[in-house]
């Protein structure tokens, strides 16, 4: 067997399963969020047992839900991703008798990938058909392995439970501390209540993160009712509420200091009930 064969036997061995799915850190290093990882590493899954001769499989929103609890919106978005870097093909197909999305990996490009994004010493510097590369990958295969089996016995049923909480709440209040220049934790169940239900609803980090730019952008130097600073307003439960999040996001922001400073006044301020 070829070492690009091998490498490609690898890589189908650390992705995923039928009814755990275990998301590599290669994946994750690769993609740069969890979400779009998960959703390779199940694409990656898919592509070695499909039997058609073009390569294609298909997945029904429903089914990749029922799946990953991805929801449609997550699922579009990691696509969409996926397909930019170039390591996955989508076509619309029948299936069923019903219109379905198809997907194709490019293992070449994922391998390529692999090679030049991820930061391994052992990976930089050798090619697809190195006997190195084989050896490294195996050698991070084995690790991998272990960890997971390891992690998997000494974990308790809390562990357990918490671990299928994949939502990266650290991840967004940690961007908030630094464009709002507070102090809050994320762990506090409060700020993660709000987090975890916009999430569910099919949001991304970067749905997130476009929020906090454009109030921290509006409400950094402004004041509001009574003189009191809307900068006090830059926190998890005004920023991630049902309320207002959607209107956040969508909102249209001009360039510019002064446009910001004046959309926090008169008519502005009144229009939300803190």
């Amino acid at each position: 067997m070829s070492n690009y064969q091998t490498i490609r036997t690898i890589i189908s061995q650390i992705s995923g399963q039928e009814n755990t799915i275990v998301t590599p850190k290669l994946f994750i290093k690769l993609t740069g969020d969890l979400t779009t990882a998960t959703l390779l590493n199940q694409i990656v899954f898919y592509s070695d047992k499909s039997k058609r001769t073009d390569g294609y499989f298909y997945k029904s929103y429903k089914e990749w839900e029922e799946e990953l609890c991805l929801t449609e919106r997550q699922v579009r978005y990691s696509t969409k991703k996926l397909i930019k870097e170039g390591l996955v093909e989508t076509s619309l197909k029948k299936a069923n008798g019903a219109p379905t999305v198809h997907y194709k990996l490019d293992y070449n490009k994922l391998v390529e990938s692999i090679l030049t994004n991820c930061q391994n010493p052992s990976l930089q510097n050798v090619g697809i058909h190195s006997d190195k590369t084989s050896e490294s990958l195996t050698e991070n295969t084995t690790e991998i392995t272990t960890e997971n089996t390891t992690l998997k016995d000494t974990m308790s049923s809390d562990q357990k439970e918490r671990s299928k909480d994949c939502i990266p709440y650290e991840d967004i209040i940690s961007y908030l501390n630094e464009k709002a220049k507070k102090k809050y934790n994320h762990r506090t169940e409060g700020h993660k209540k709000h987090i975890r239900a916009r999430w569910n609803e099919g949001y991304t980090v970067d749905d997130f993160k476009t929020v906090i730019d454009k109030k921290v952008e509006q409400w950094k130097d402004a004041t509001g009712k009574g003189g009191k600073p809307l900068a006090d307003y830059l926190r998890p439960s005004t920023l991630f509420g049902q309320k207002h999040f959607d209107n956040y996001l969508n909102e249209s922001v001009k360039g510019g200091e002064s446009d910001a400073k004046a959309r926090t006044k008169g008519s502005f301020v009144n229009q939300y009930n803190f």
